[in-house]
């Protein structure tokens, strides 16, 4: 019965979303306890692989960000292939509102928290409340059922995917690290290869796959950040293999339960222990929380839903099929939920520990709040419509 309780569950949509909130809950409560020492010691151990003294040697906080998270934009990267190839990003026409929806969902919350962090050292983290978490947004949404329109699901996943394409061009232009062109033109060499199987229609993944691995490192000692690696690597997956196959399809499937349900939730619960001794109320206002947590409430509000209504009312693109504007108003909450990409961002705008708390206490709290705000939001909505259609069928039988 156990058994069949937990396979339950992790068939279900919000499975993956769950996880991430326990794993967030459970490094708030590490981080704050008798446990701390162990947590802050645990993350900040070495881990070296090394050949003859050359290779890489890294704190396990680095670890995951920047080689556990690669496996995660890998798969972004098939996620984003597949789309543009064959599913919700090939008509362009589809794409158009929540393509717009996603432009204005990340220049807003990012001009709030330029105007609040204007002249400070804290300006850099621009980009943190730009983001969208794809696996706690969607989750949130599953949790309303069939009560809220299929086509809002499209339309979040959409607007997510190419949200997430924004924040990976982000990363590329505005957090590069010193720039070692030697590694670079190094890591031409796996690229090559790549573009070569993926032109040949390769079936077999682990050339590529190691390959990929090799073009990691190269991108990592170049200083541009590693896991655009994996979402390179991604798109050099072919479609379809000489015979007819899909890689890329059988890749995506096989990841997917890997990321979500585990490489996802250690880097939770590696980066989102906010450090609480010695913190007031007040500290919620410092222009760098506040920026972010409003970014993600207001900015997302305002960029998502403003440009869906003046689109729609423009008559530029149509609503989502059987949606209405509060259960629009509720997917541009869902937006705000910031959370693993945001702390993603965060932790390559700053490397300061005091900077560090201050970002997750601003995205936990901003996500937070975008949750609450889009579920009450989806809640209120899918009521209203479900009374509506009583009320429809009611008078129908009247008359």
């Amino acid at each position: 019965m156990l058994l069949r309780a937990i396979d339950k569950f992790f068939r279900h949509e919000a499975s993956g979303g769950i996880l991430l909130m326990l794993s967030a809950v459970a490094a708030l409560i590490v981080a704050n306890s008798a446990l701390s020492v162990f947590y802050e010691d645990f993350l900040g151990a070495y881990f070296a692989v090394t050949l003859d003294g050359v290779g890489l040697k890294k704190p396990l906080i680095l670890w995951i960000n920047d080689g556990l998270m690669a496996i995660f934009f890998f798969l972004i990267g098939l996620e984003l292939k597949r789309e543009m190839m064959e599913g919700k990003l090939k008509n362009p026409a589809d794409v158009v509102l929540p393509g717009m929806a996603a432009v204005g969902g990340m220049v807003m919350p990012a001009l709030i928290f330029v105007a609040l962090n204007w002249g400070l050292p804290s300006v850099t983290g621009w980009a943190i409340p730009a983001a969208t978490d794809i696996a706690f947004a969607l989750g949130i949404l599953a949790l309303m059922g069939s009560r809220a329109p299929a086509s809002l699901k499209v339309f979040l996943l959409t607007l997510a995917i190419l949200d997430d394409l924004g924040a990976i061009i982000i990363i590329a232009l505005f957090y590069t690290a010193e720039l070692k062109i030697d590694y670079l033109y190094l890591s031409l060499i796996p690229l090559g290869a790549l573009i070569w199987l993926n032109l040949k229609g390769a079936h077999r993944m682990a050339p590529m796959i190691l390959l990929g691995v090799v073009m990691w490192f190269f991108v990592l000692k170049s200083g541009v950040h590693a896991t655009l690696a994996g979402v390179i690597t991604a798109f050099c997956i072919p479609m379809k293999d000489k015979w007819g196959k899909s890689p890329l399809h059988s890749l995506e499937h096989a990841l997917t339960p890997y990321v979500l349900y585990l490489i996802i939730p250690v880097f939770a619960f590696a980066n989102a222990g906010v450090v609480l001794q010695g913190m007031t109320f007040a500290d919620l206002f410092a222009p760098l929380p506040l920026g972010i947590a409003l970014g993600l409430i207001l900015g997302k509000q305002v960029g998502v839903f403003g440009v869906t209504f003046l689109m729609v009312k423009a008559g530029m693109a149509r609503m989502p099929h059987g949606a209405n504007w509060l259960h629009i108003y509720g997917v541009a909450c869902l937006a705000g939920i910031g959370f693993t990409m945001s702390l993603f961002i965060g932790s390559l705008s700053f490397s300061d520990a005091a900077m560090m708390n201050q970002v997750r206490m601003g995205v936990l709290s901003g996500s937070a709040i975008s949750a609450i705000l889009g579920a009450a939001a989806l809640w209120v909505a899918s009521n209203k419509e479900a009374e509506d259609a009583t009320e429809a069928t009611g008078e129908a039988a009247n008359a």
